[in-house]
């Protein structure tokens, strides 16, 4: 598996790492404390504002990568006109001239003779020496028909406007992303949804302690650095923009969706919309006499006192009004068009509707369009939704950044937590263990609490980790010493997950925490003023709950190291023994293994290459199934990889076989991109799949993976993956095998069975050996009845009954493969059969085990 994208989500119990001078004591050590969940079962308990966090970082670098193609096209056509008028001097305004300038009747006439064509109608401006714009009727086939401008003195033809064609594919794109109209619109509305939902769950999300603050909202701190400042700028210039963008989404939805704007219409009391028919063959029907449309207009001025623009649109047939809309100079926005009509005969106005004298609700829908131009606000307003829409871009660099920063953190944490699942147990002693508790917003606290666990447990102090979001403050009267490390969010506030521990501290009773020693490690960022804030206020409260400071507080700016050092300096006080340097990043200790052979599984499959690598290293070199193997990849020509690619970012491969096969093998799926470095290829999987010649020397860890440990004892199994997830769950069979249990159940997904039979005479051999008690492969891509893909939870969830039976018996469940889709459809169909509670009990059990990437 890669685990590039490994950022490791793994789900069974972390051991609890006590120690006690006998059985008896263990017992009374347990009896004492509650049973609290795992973190990895507390890691599922996400509350609204975690759920809706997943939600908009999903939404963000998905549907947000696009969004910025809808915002930049925007702001393109947020200033069309002035920017053709540059590129077209002297084709939309000529010089003003003393004469009159031509009437419509004139101007019509005269593009018509030229161009042989039925006029359909024509724009006039009250501006002197703007060109009046004309279109001509729709030619067989076309939707709308061409326009031209005419010479407001002459009638000429002007010359076609450089540029329109740009725009006109701009606008295109902007609002339908170049594809057929239809589906274009669906798609459109589809973004303007996901954007509704990023600047609502932005706001949810950055919802501050202090609201009536509007410095919390609106200031920026350029001097902050790292991932405040990203945070930061994020957050204040989504706020900026948040009006802006519920504006332009709502009023985007109602071009998307004719539902939606039918049912506005039919609310506003206009007229249905009629489908506009593409032009016809046939001779073309003359335009009413001149004359008549001359008297129509002479009247329309002597009515319209004010107009500045004004389109004509000429009748068809004799005897039919001439219907004008015009727009008034005090009219509040361009769309604010009255509406007249005057019979071509004798000039009289037969209907007359200035726009102040229309009903609301036509009003009202007529403002959508300058809403969504920022016209309604004049320049000022057309300014700010430019600027909003350039926004865009910003907001998906930088949450690409703190995207990526979050899984670099993760993958350090899980690390730490692999390390510390894989230390020696602590030494003999009769003392309670020591907490180690941590209040975390991005994940640095988190790993610094575990990595402060690690090396007091080398020092051999038993030690317990727990995070404080589901930890109950009565808990802490259960221990002796307590070590703390907290993080600061925003001003001074607790993190999202902690503010319950926070609100029930406060609410406990005069010195009931009487006994119990902590040390309060604070993390914080000195350009916010209140500095380490949160762990200020919780060291407080425990002192006024009656617990002693094992020692002053130790506040850290980012990555401190001389803070550091001195919280490493306390726990070694604390542990009377040497402590390592906390928060320092080891060097990895690499072994030179040597590439033996490579295999491709899946010739000919619509998905990336997947090889079978085969390595032989050290002598004695030992693991159990699920271990994992970190790697360091080169470039193509065999040189190390980016610096911090090399040293701080191997990537991570589950094992696919067992000390007893002689040699280690892994499954390792292709990784291609377009164009960069390195011929386009993954640095780890280009280095294995492709450029490593047989024989080369692959720098390789291997790393324990106590969370996806073997279940060898006779329980049921139940083992399902897809793609490269194979590879874990082909090491779990083997050792179940070799230990003789076959109570095994394996789903297996992958595209087409006739390219993507994974590994299938091992498997069908197992099956046939009877060390498979069931086999289930699903091929998505093969189809099935009435068409509809099928994937591994499909399958799960269709033997619902069968999976009940198997938990019924204690069964443990292994998960390997893709987060998204498979294992997150396989979490649904636990949940759907179990209850929230069951799958709950079954992770805190520990027997839902999961390696996913």
């Amino acid at each position: 598996m890669a685990a590039l994208s490994k950022a490791a989500m793994t789900t069974s119990s972390l051991p609890q790492l006590r120690a006690s001078t006998d059985a008896d004591a263990a017992s009374a050590s347990r009896q004492r404390r509650a049973p609290a969940a795992s973190p990895q079962a507390r890691r599922w308990r996400w509350s609204w504002k975690q759920v809706w966090f997943q939600l908009h970082w999903f939404i963000g670098i998905t549907a947000g990568t696009v969004l910025v193609i809808i915002g930049l096209s925007g702001a393109t056509l947020a200033f069309k006109d002035e920017l053709l008028d540059v590129m077209n001097p002297g084709v939309r305004h000529v010089p003003v001239q003393t004469r009159a300038p031509l009437t419509p009747a004139q101007l019509s006439n005269i593009a018509a003779a030229e161009h042989g064509q039925r006029v359909a109608s024509i724009t006039m401006y009250a501006q002197a020496g703007a060109a009046p714009r004309l279109f001509f009727a729709p030619k067989n086939g076309q939707r709308r028909g061409e326009s031209v401008y005419l010479h407001p003195y002459t009638g000429a033809t002007q010359p076609a406007l450089a540029g329109a064609a740009f725009f006109e594919w701009t606008e295109s794109l902007h609002r339908w992303l170049l594809l057929p109209r239809d589906p274009g619109r669906q798609v459109a509305g589809a973004l303007a949804l996901c954007l509704l939902g990023l600047a609502l769950s932005g706001l949810y999300l950055r919802w501050p302690r202090r609201p009536l603050d509007w410095r919390t909202w609106l200031t920026f701190d350029p001097a902050l650095k790292g991932r405040s400042f990203l945070w930061n700028l994020h957050a204040v210039a989504g706020t900026w923009c948040l009006v802006v963008y519920v504006a332009l989404t709502l009023t985007g939805i109602y071009w998307s969706y004719d539902v939606v704007r039918d049912n506005i219409d039919a609310w506003a009391g206009k007229p249905p919309r009629t489908a506009q028919a593409p032009g016809k063959k046939g001779a073309p029907q003359e335009p009413s006499p001149a004359a008549d449309i001359g008297l129509a207009w002479s009247t329309f001025q002597q009515h319209a006192a004010g107009w500045t623009l004004a389109t004509v649109r000429l009748p068809t047939r004799p005897g039919e009004a001439v219907q004008f809309t015009w727009l008034a100079s005090d009219a509040p926005h361009e769309r604010a068009r009255s509406r007249m009509s005057i019979a071509q005969a004798d000039g009289m106005v037969t209907e007359n509707e200035p726009y102040s004298q229309q009903a609301l609700g036509p009003r009202l829908v007529n403002i959508i369009y300058p809403l969504h131009m920022g016209t309604y606000f004049g320049l000022p307003g057309r300014i700010i939704v430019t600027l909003a829409s350039l926004g865009l871009p910003l907001f998906a660099v930088t949450g690409w950044m703190l995207y990526l920063g979050r899984r670099k953190a993760k993958r350090a944490v899980q690390a730490q937590r692999a390390m510390l699942g894989a230390g020696a147990p602590g030494k003999m002693g009769t003392d309670l263990p020591t907490l180690v508790a941590y209040a975390s917003q991005s994940g640095q606290a988190e790993r610094l609490a575990l990595e402060s666990a690690r090396a007091l447990q080398q020092a051999g102090v038993a030690v317990d980790v727990q995070s404080l979001e589901q930890f109950d403050p009565a808990q802490l009267r259960q221990y002796e010493r307590a070590l703390i490390v907290a993080s600061t969010f925003g001003e001074g506030e607790a993190p999202d997950g902690t503010r319950r521990f926070a609100r029930l501290l406060q609410q406990m009773a005069d010195t009931p925490l009487a006994g119990l020693d902590f040390g309060m490690l604070a993390l914080g960022d000195r350009h916010y003023s209140a500095f380490c804030g949160f762990g200020h206020a919780l060291a407080q409260q425990l002192q006024a709950l009656g617990a002693t400071s094992l020692f002053p507080l130790i506040e850290v700016d980012k990555h401190d190291p001389a803070a550091l050092a001195a919280w490493s300096q306390a726990l070694a006080r604390c542990s009377g023994s040497a402590i390592d340097a906390i928060g320092v990043q080891e060097e990895a200790s690499y072994a030179e293994w040597r590439l033996a052979r490579r295999v491709l599984l899946n010739p000919g499959s619509l998905g990336g290459e997947l090889h079978e690598i085969t390595l032989t290293g050290p002598a004695g070199a030992s693991w159990e199934a699920g271990a994992l193997a970190e790697i360091i990849g080169c470039n193509a020509d065999g040189s190390d990889g980016d610096a911090d690619i090399a040293h701080h970012a191997p990537r991570s491969y589950s094992l696919a076989s067992l000390p007893s096969d002689g040699e280690l093998q892994l499954l390792v799926r292709q990784e291609r991109h377009a164009g960069g470095e390195n011929e386009g290829y993954g640095i780890c999987s280009g280095w294995l799949t492709r450029f490593a010649p047989v024989g080369a020397a692959i720098r390789l860890r291997l790393q324990a993976n106590p969370a996806f440990a073997p279940a060898l004892v006779d329980v049921p199994c139940i083992y399902i993956g897809n793609g490269s997830g194979l590879a874990g769950l082909r090491a779990h069979l083997r050792a179940r095998q070799r230990a003789g249990l076959a109570r095994n159940w394996l789903l297996f997904g992958e595209r087409q069975q006739a390219f993507d039979s994974v590994c299938g005479a091992e498997l069908q051999g197992w099956l046939d050996a009877g060390h498979l008690a069931r086999l289930d492969r699903v091929f998505s891509r093969d189809g099935n009845d009435g068409g509809k893909r099928e994937y591994v939870q499909d399958r799960l969830r269709a033997n619902s009954h069968e999976l009940r039976d198997w938990l019924a018996q204690g069964a443990i469940v292994y998960v390997c493969g893709s987060l998204q889709g498979m294992a997150a459809g396989i979490d649904a169909v636990l949940q759907e059969v179990l209850g929230q509670d069951g799958l709950d009990a079954l992770l805190a059990a520990g027997r839902y085990r999961r390696d996913v990437y």
